[in-house]
Parts: C-alpha cells; sequence; structure tokens
C-alpha cells in the first residue's frame, strides 16, 4: 500500500470500534475504502460468499452451501455492529465490494476473552495488491485496543502466499491440523494453526 490512510474511526456506546472509513491505495494507486458493514450490505455479502466459495479451494464451503437468506445475513451484520468486540470490515473500490475481514470472539467464556480469531477473503482479482494487508492490519490494531491479548487464524497448509503475509505481519505457525478438509474428488487438505501475540 501507497501512501497514508485517511481514518474516520469512532467509539459507539460501549467500547467497539465503529470503522466509518479508512481511505488507503492499493499497489495499482487506486483508492480504497474500508468500513465496518451495515445491513444494506447484505445481498453484495452472499454474493461475495459464493463467488468466493467458488474461486478458490481455500475456503471451508462449497458454493451449494451457502443458502443464507438476506434476512439471515442482515440480522449477522446486525449483531455484529452491536457487540463489544467483534468487527465486520468491508473492503470497496468505486462503491464495489471487493473483500471482508472478520474479528471475531474466539468464545464467551472468561477463560477466552483474550483470544480473538481473523478470517479475510478478496475477489480473486482484487488478491495480492495490498488490500488484504491494509485489512488485516486494521483488524489487528482494533483488536489490540479493544483488550485482545492474541489473534488466531486457521489456513490451508498449501496456501503459500496467504501464510507468507501472515507472516510478515507476526502470525507464526503453532500446529497442523491433518486433513482438516476432504474435497469432492476424495483429496484432502491440511491445516495449520497460527498466532500472534498483540502486544508485540
Amino acid at each position: 500500500m501507497t501512501g497514508t490512510p485517511k481514518s474516520e474511526i469512532s467509539m459507539k456506546e460501549k467500547t467497539i470500534m465503529y470503522i466509518n472509513t479508512i481511505i488507503v491505495r492499493d499497489k495499482r494507486e487506486r483508492e480504497v475504502t474500508l468500513r465496518s458493514a451495515e445491513e444494506n450490505d447484505a445481498k453484495n455479502l452472499i454474493d461475495y460468499l459464493k463467488i468466493t466459495a467458488a474461486e478458490t479451494t481455500f475456503l471451508i464451503r462449497e458454493p451449494d452451501e451457502i443458502t443464507l437468506s438476506i434476512e439471515q445475513e442482515q440480522a449477522f451484520i446486525k449483531a455484529r455492529k452491536n457487540s463489544e468486540n467483534e468487527l465486520l470490515l468491508i473492503a470497496e473500490i468505486d462503491g464495489k465490494h471487493i473483500g471482508n475481514c472478520s474479528l471475531m470472539s474466539a468464545g464467551g467464556y472468561k477463560r477466552y476473552r483474550h483470544r480473538c480469531d481473523i478470517a479475510i477473503a478478496l475477489y480473486k482479482e482484487y488478491c495480492d495488491l495490498g488490500i488484504g494487508k491494509a485489512m488485516l492490519k486494521t483488524v489487528l490494531d482494533i483488536a489490540k485496543k479493544i483488550g485482545y491479548e492474541q489473534a488466531e487464524l486457521e489456513v490451508i497448509a498449501n496456501n503459500k502466499l496467504a501464510i507468507a503475509l501472515y507472516e510478515k505481519l507476526g502470525f507464526k505457525i503453532y500446529g497442523t491440523f491433518p486433513n482438516n478438509m476432504k474435497y469432492a474428488d476424495g483429496s484432502y487438505a491440511n491445516t495449520y494453526w497460527m498466532m500472534k501475540k498483540l502486544d508485540i
């Protein structure tokens, strides 16, 4: 990414950071807007889930398994907006939705409150342009500000580009899950469990 991000981040009544806009530029010097998801994004988000599931083998669902209704997706978005410790960040270029990055609690138990889960995906044509890195840095900064101590994620073991990015941002591999996914052709994929300490 080039240039200094311009941001408008405000605190809601609770502790969650609500992102109105953050403007960055990708490697092609296009202006990219990062913001919190809104209920009227629901249809675009469902379409995105279906298309990205078909574009890559690195996600957990087949396209035909994405059967969310508009109302269900709106409820999910609203819950993130009203949460003290979760966020759904979307990226846009010229008003077109191009990807998501989510910050989710690892669980509601007191002993899990220091942990969060991170997930990200972009439409294939917008990968490897610095957009994912900007989204991840934004979400990780917010996670630290609201009190999480470590961020965690799972990644398919042969997703070399993603792993390289995560490692650049401070994630380390701490474990392997053999045969985590089984594809329609009968082949399997291992996943890595990666974690980053947010106080480093």
